[in-house]
């Protein structure tokens, strides 16, 4: 399988993870369950009764996937070099276009940092205590751009990007550690090997970020495997695993270990994606960020064509195969 059709995959899985577990987003699991009568087990339109997903059709991909389009966009004006501005001016044209400073579209760390900004107020203070996940949701795409043998470059890249919003020690190993998965499922290394490479980059990472005193999320990933391995057999005794002792909410130490985890468990973008947005907390996300590193190790054209169809048709505003020429031209040029 050749480099594009795995980055394809992970540009794909975003995607897919991000629209299948909108209809689902920040409920708890007794509630999806209620509604649902079950399980979701396809797309569906986001629920009125969901002040979040109320405003998405079915196929429609969030603030996770867009934003990660919109840094993409950015990374590509400038050569990819990475420019703090050239991502703001990207992030708050975005955000102004679809009204997400008023419709409850941003996270609370990004909006705060990205209105302290247009004020012309400084954000760092907002930064190094943003916990939140929002810098991983959207980090899947840097993964892509580097082999496992340009860690460093990929950790810086990380950073540079993730400081606009994000500047914390949480938020930069956690999304380091999701950039990382991705890198190593391109470059097709065991799931094994794939754990290994993110917790490497994220412990690099972490350096870089203002101290925190939140849990680890390297500390929490590994607990992730262990359940993983444990409920092996047992689907439904893993969700719960998850869900009751890595968490699912918002925070980056408990959504991006139980993404990683996930992963490393069901392994495939359908069987990640389902298992994602039923998990219950902050299931776009989750499925987002796992189903990416899934799509990335199975590649695209094991995903079901009728899912990756809907998401072009539901989502005209991005065209993922020139997202995904993009990265190959830079990967040309530098690895």
């Amino acid at each position: 399988m050749d480099k594009r059709d795995k980055i394809l995959g992970a540009l794909y899985g975003q995607a897919i993870g991000d629209a299948m577990g909108m209809p689902s987003e920040l409920w708890p699991i007794q509630k999806i369950q209620d509604y649902f009568k079950g399980k979701i087990t396809t797309f569906l339109d986001g629920p009125k009764s969901n002040d979040i997903a109320l405003n998405f059709t079915k196929g429609q991909y969030t603030d996770d996937t867009n934003q990660a389009f919109v840094i993409l966009d950015a990374l590509i004006e400038n050569h990819f070099v990475p420019d703090t501005q050239i991502i703001v001016n990207h992030l708050q044209k975005w955000a102004k276009e679809i009204g997400a400073f008023e419709n409850n579209i941003l996270g609370p760390s990004s909006k705060a940092a990205l209105l302290a900004i247009e004020e012309g107020r400084d954000p760092l203070n907002i930064t190094k205590k943003a916990e939140t996940n929002g810098a991983g949701m959207r980090i899947s795409p840097i993964g892509s751009l580097f082999d496992t043998l340009h860690g460093d470059q990929l950790v810086q890249m990380v950073f540079d990007i993730t400081k606009v919003t994000h500047s914390s020690d949480v938020a930069i190993s956690g999304a380091a550690i999701v950039a990382g998965a991705v890198s190593a499922a391109v470059e097709d290394k065991t799931w094994d090997e794939i754990i290994k490479y993110a917790l490497s980059v994220g412990d690099q990472a972490k350096k870089l970020g203002a101290p925190t005193w939140n849990a680890s999320c390297k500390e929490r990933v590994k607990l992730g495997i262990e359940l993983a391995k444990r409920y092996q057999y047992d689907e439904e005794g893993f969700s719960q695993a998850i869900y009751d002792l890595i968490g699912t909410g918002t925070m980056a130490s408990e959504s991006i270990p139980a993404a990683v985890s996930i992963a490393y468990y069901t392994r495939n973008v359908h069987k990640c994606a389902l298992f994602c947005a039923n998990l219950g907390g902050d299931t776009d996300t989750i499925g987002a960020m796992a189903t990416a590193i899934c799509g990335a190790k199975q590649g695209f054209s094991l995903i079901p064509p009728e899912w990756t169809g809907l998401i072009d048709s539901k989502n005209p505003q991005y065209h993922i195969s020139y997202y995904a020429d993009q990265i190959m031209n830079f990967r040309n040029m530098t690895n």
